[in-house]
């Protein structure tokens, strides 16, 4: 929801700048009135507006019927899409706007220039967008201004959540099967983790990695509500998993808090990597929830950053040797309150 109002507001400021400027190059200026401005600028925003709309569809799991297709087959039809949808709101605002018929004097002048300005501008909305959704975008800002082209420390928060029994689910399901369940999975928890202030850094296999600055005032229970919200939406979606899979997944997640190096790496492909023991933790972490039989791992690190909740279980699991590290770390189990009573009245 936060992306979706952020995306809005973004779009209507575009539309409104764009809607004026196009007002100050293309029109008469003996016709530049602070009305006229007005409309134009209407006018900007309702076609940023409906731009940002038809991009959000493609994005969604509704548009999944496009992607079965080749790539220039799917670009063609997002084209040719996006200049129909704008074609028809442009005609529909002159309609509105000006309070009169569409004459072939608009339809052979303004119209063209319109449609030319929508859709030139439509290409760098949809590469800026294209890449927040790639990287992210606090890590796009910081790559933009060249903020990991050398190794820098930061202090960050890390989960890793991975898919239970996917190995058994390949077996019973076959593994292309088993993918579309993990391309759902991904999907339908994106929403939680973007509300929570958290980016994907990448998925690996059956595994999502997910990271946040650790702020000056860091007592937030965001990192660990973005758990608990996943873990809601899953339940939310469970009748639609039955349906489309014969399962509804479950996860587990280790959470850790630590100093990360952070750096741009490779030439013909660059991603940015995230290096450390803090990475190293994270990942024992999330690997010793199957050992331990929870679902939800803290390191003390990271419990450090959390305010008391008396709805939330906190059980010390003592210092833990994980595999691949000589020093013992402080674990802890945790777990909602409700979500607790729940199981134990279930299994009653």
């Amino acid at each position: 929801m936060r992306r979706s109002v952020t995306l809005t507001i973004v779009l209507a400021i575009t539309g409104l700048l764009g809607g004026g400027l196009f007002r100050y190059i293309f029109n008469d200026p003996s016709e530049a009135s602070v009305a006229n401005y007005l409309r134009s600028c209407t006018h900007g925003v309702a076609l940023a507006l409906v731009m940002g709309s038809v991009h959000l569809y493609f994005s969604s799991r509704s548009s999944a019927w496009v992607r079965r297709w080749p790539f220039v087959v799917e670009l063609l039809i997002r084209s040719i899409t996006m200049a129909v949808v704008l074609a028809i709101t442009a005609i529909a605002m002159e309609v509105i706007l000006y309070d009169h018929r569409i004459e072939f004097g608009w339809i052979a002048g303004d119209f063209p220039k319109i449609m030319g300005f929508s859709l030139g501008l439509s290409v760098p909305f949809s590469t800026a967008y294209e890449l927040t959704r790639m990287t992210g975008g606090r890590t796009l800002l910081h790559v933009l201004l060249g903020r990991y082209r050398r190794p820098i420390r930061e202090q960050r928060v890390l989960l890793f959540l991975d898919l239970v029994g996917s190995t058994s689910l390949a077996e019973a399901m076959g593994e292309l099967r088993v993918q579309e369940l993990l391309t759902r999975f991904f999907f339908d928890i994106d929403e939680a983790i973007v509300s929570h202030g958290g980016e994907v850094h990448a998925y690996v296999g059956d595994e999502v990695i997910v990271t946040w600055p650790v702020n000056a005032s860091p007592s937030s229970r965001r990192y660990l509500d973005c758990v608990f919200a996943i873990d809601d939406r899953l339940a939310e979606l469970a009748d639609d998993y039955r349906r489309e899979f014969g399962t509804v997944p479950a996860f587990r997640a280790g959470m850790h808090a630590g100093t990360v190096v952070i750096s741009e790496c490779g030439d013909s492909r660059r991603q940015l990597a995230y290096f450390g023991d803090t990475v190293n933790v994270t990942a024992r972490l999330q690997q010793h929830c199957k050992v331990v039989g929870r679902a939800l791992l803290v390191s003390g690190e990271l419990l450090r950053l959390l305010p008391e909740d008396a709805n939330v279980i906190i059980e010390p699991l003592g210092a833990t040797r994980l595999r691949g590290r000589a020093a013992p770390i402080e674990i802890f189990a945790v777990a909602r309150r409700e979500a607790a009573t729940a199981r134990r009245q279930a299994s009653s």
